[in-house]
């Protein structure tokens, strides 16, 4: 009986050190993506000619990270200004010198679930992988 209890003690701790780079990879990988995808954004919209994320940026931002692997309907975009104005309408776009600030996050789903096996505890449901970055706006109008 002992035997088996061991076997599968080892068993497990087998399979999370196999199997533990890989998955912590993903993570790695997912938020380097969606960091990416937030510099991209701000690129775009605190230059000259925008000054402002609109709801159709975020769209097609949806559409590329969808093909990346993300579930578009679980990435929560939130964007600010540092002068308390909106940054996503494009009827008032953000003057030059105030800064466009865009935070994006997705959950983290049950990415750290084999790490049960070993007795760690994984985040919670409601975690949250996020990225986020600040641009100043280019917009002179």
């Amino acid at each position: 009986m002992k035997q088996i209890l061991v076997f599968i003690l080892f068993s497990a701790i087998l399979c999370w050190f196999m199997f533990s780079p890989i998955y912590k990879h993903v993570l790695i990988v997912r938020q380097a993506v969606i960091q990416k995808e937030v510099d991209l954004l701000l690129e775009i919209g605190a230059n000259g000619s925008h000054g402002y994320i609109s709801e159709a940026m975020l769209q097609d931002s949806r559409l590329r990270l969808a093909t990346r692997g993300f579930t578009s309907t679980e990435l929560i975009y939130d964007v600010k200004t540092s002068s308390g104005d909106v940054g996503s309408d494009p009827a008032r776009p953000v003057i030059r010198g105030v800064g466009i600030q865009l935070l994006i996050s997705y959950p983290y789903k049950s990415l750290f679930d084999i790490d049960r096996l070993v007795g760690i505890r994984p985040p919670d449901a409601a975690s949250r992988m996020t990225a986020s970055g600040m641009k100043m706006s280019e917009y002179v109008p």
